[in-house]
């Protein structure tokens, strides 16, 4: 094997590392098939079967926003720039039966649009692809164009919103991502710019989309990382709210039950008082004392204190 198909092998292998979802790539299945023929046991192919390709993504929606502890991570932001928030364009009726005849209107549209977008006449380039699309609503071409037009005019949402349609409409379209990838670039979504870029390498490789995957990649990583680190200390601190409320919870039960305990022992202190209390108020009288003794000498004499209550009580004869 030459140094030229080795150097070729290594490069897919690491775009293969870098996102293993590159394999359902139509163009790579022989690969794919390659690998599973001879048993391969790399960990990715089961993200591959667990996590389809994400083929829409939410126009601008930024990545989870980070606290104040986590925004720490500085990253080069020129060339971004502040989400744009116009009213969606015009994507046409996907249900309409699109004619022969409507096709070619398209087509003539779409030409007259790049005539439009070479002068440097943007808007009118837009308004005529919308044209377009509206008269072939089903070319994902179509889509991927007005979506170039709106990154020069620094759209990036306009620009998602159309890579989205023309990837729904063919997932093999390398145009729908490369012009994703940038318009994630303009906006800071390294990561996503990394995949679609990627991508679009992957099905349609040009010079142009390898320069900006190249630009993009150690940014992506960086916040790849950032977010790793991150996410291990959010969960340490959940872990230890957690702790704190189990800890919380069992002093609370620990209180309760030393409560109760001495609750308990008022409760038997008092029921003890209650019990000996006649015995000890009858051992203060001395009447008692002395009748106690005449009855002991001779049992016989407890006739004559039958009416005597608190004798009779005291010796246990009555309640």
């Amino acid at each position: 094997m030459d140094a030229k198909n080795v150097g070729d092998l290594q490069a897919l292998l690491n775009l293969y590392k870098q996102d293993p979802t590159l394999l359902r790539a139509k163009q790579l299945s022989f690969l794919r098939d390659s690998l599973e023929s001879m048993g391969d046991t790399i960990s990715g192919f089961q993200r591959i079967e667990a996590f389809p390709l994400r083929l829409g993504k939410e126009e601008g929606k930024p990545p989870e926003q980070l606290t104040s502890e986590e925004s720490d991570l500085e990253l080069d932001d020129d060339g971004m720039i502040k989400p744009d928030e116009d009213e969606p364009q015009e994507m046409g009726d996907e249900n309409v039966e699109v004619t022969n005849d409507m096709k070619s209107k398209a087509e003539e549209k779409k030409e007259e649009a790049y005539a439009f977008l070479e002068a440097g006449e943007l808007q009118n380039a837009i308004d005529l692809f919308t044209e377009a699309i509206k008269l072939n609503p089903q070319s994902p071409l179509l889509y991927a164009n007005r979506a170039s037009v709106f990154v020069k005019l620094q759209k990036p949402n306009a620009a998602i919103r159309d890579c989205n349609k023309a990837s729904e409409l063919n997932p093999d379209d390398a145009q729908a991502y490369k012009w994703r990838g940038k318009a994630h670039m303009l906006l800071g979504h390294w990561e996503e710019a990394a995949e679609d870029l990627a991508l679009a390498c992957i099905w349609d490789y040009d010079e142009d989309t390898n320069a900006l995957l190249k630009e993009v990649q150690p940014k992506a990583l960086k916040m790849i990382e950032h977010h790793t680190k991150y996410k291990r200390k959010r969960t340490l601190k959940k872990i230890q709210k957690i702790q704190a409320t189990l800890d919380w919870i069992k002093s609370i039960l620990e209180e309760q039950e030393k409560a109760q305990n001495e609750e308990n022992i008022w409760q038997w202190m008092t029921r003890a008082c209650r019990r000996y209390l006649d015995f000890f108020m009858a051992v203060m009288d001395p009447r008692i004392i002395l009748a106690w003794l005449d009855v002991t000498w001779n049992p016989n004499n407890i006739s004559k204190y039958r009416d005597n209550h608190k004798f009779m009580k005291f010796i246990g004869q009555v309640d």
